[in-house]
């Protein structure tokens, strides 16, 4: 049987949308067992689809070799269950070639990284995810975020664009995207895929669901996927007393999470990562230039997921730990 397309897969998702951390050993190596073992837990706990090496999952420090490694190990654990989508980024021949890697390694579809380090045109930048998207056969969802910010005429053009099924934003500009969304919607037929991708996405989620944005990506689901899970399943029953429930996890375990986040640079990673550690699952350090959170933050983290688990009434432990 034929697998139903990537956007039709995503549309709708049962789950929270996992971004697995990338695990590595004691010799800095890529630990795949572990990494399998994250992967298998997420997907077993309710995931809806796995996004492999992408910003949680380090994608910057993987070698192409490592890249491809761990997106065939989650192919392999996803088992078609849900969709593996795979980070590609850099300049255009770099982000080409990590997309065929992906391809080669079985990925059901791409998220397209911001190109390193130049603030480029909207010229160039329509130019790099048009290529880019037509380097494979894979589905492309755009990623705004720091160098790469589009304009609401960028995003039509990229909508209209063989391959290129979805835009998620990491800018948390809620003008642009209100626009973004308008002139998509007037301009191309058919559903255009919205994603909130702002790091721990759960504490805006209201705010992007008010535009229509209902998909989001949750870190949080690496680390404590029942408290993720919870949250999910009442931010998109849309009824008040799931409102309710969205706004006691947002005031007791999301906003004190971001408020801890945000006491390190490169937390929204290197936390997460800690937070995996914490359930029982080693997998290892941030490579440089991330570095590891303090102790007393990994401590109130511990902490913070205690108070978390004890909102929805139960303790338990997380998957993949």
């Amino acid at each position: 049987m034929t697998p139903a397309p990537l956007a039709s897969r995503l549309r709708v998702p049962s789950g929270p949308l996992f971004f697995p951390v990338t695990a590595f050993g004691p010799d800095d190596s890529v630990d795949l067992d572990a990494f399998r073992a994250h992967v298998r837990g997420g997907v077993e706990a309710g995931a809806a689809a796995v996004f492999a090496c992408c910003g949680t999952g380090e994608f910057h420090a993987l070698t192409p070799e490592e890249f491809q490694e761990c997106v065939a190990a989650a192919v392999e654990e996803a088992a078609g269950r849900v969709p593996v989508v795979a980070g590609a980024g850099y300049g255009t021949a770099l982000a080409v070639r990590y997309a065929r890697l992906a391809e080669e390694a079985g990925a059901d579809g791409l998220l397209a990284m911001p190109p390193y380090l130049v603030v480029a045109g909207q010229e160039g930048l329509i130019r790099h995810y048009t290529e880019l998207a037509a380097a494979t056969s894979l589905d492309v969802i755009v990623y705004q975020r720091d160098n790469a910010v589009l304009t609401p005429e960028t995003v039509v053009a990229l909508a209209r664009a063989e391959g290129v099924i979805g835009f998620k934003d990491g800018l948390g500009d809620m003008d642009l995207m209100q626009r973004t969304v308008s002139a998509v919607r007037g301009e191309v037929p058919g559903d255009f895929l919205y994603f909130n991708g702002l790091p721990t996405a759960e504490l805006t989620g209201l705010a992007y669901r008010g535009i229509g944005v209902r998909l989001y990506s949750s870190a949080v689901f690496c680390f404590a996927p029942d408290i993720a899970l919870a949250f999910h399943r009442a931010f998109n029953a849309g009824t008040a007393d799931g409102d309710a429930t969205v706004n006691h996890l947002l005031d007791g375990f999301y906003r004190p999470f971001v408020e801890l986040r945000a006491l390190g640079r490169g937390y929204a990673v290197s936390l997460v990562k800690a937070g995996v550690r914490l359930g029982g699952l080693d997998v290892g350090p941030v490579r440089p230039p991330l570095h590891e959170p303090a102790a007393e933050h990994v401590k109130r983290l511990a902490e913070l997921v205690e108070r978390g688990r004890k909102l929805l009434g139960s303790a338990h432990p997380g998957a993949g730990a």
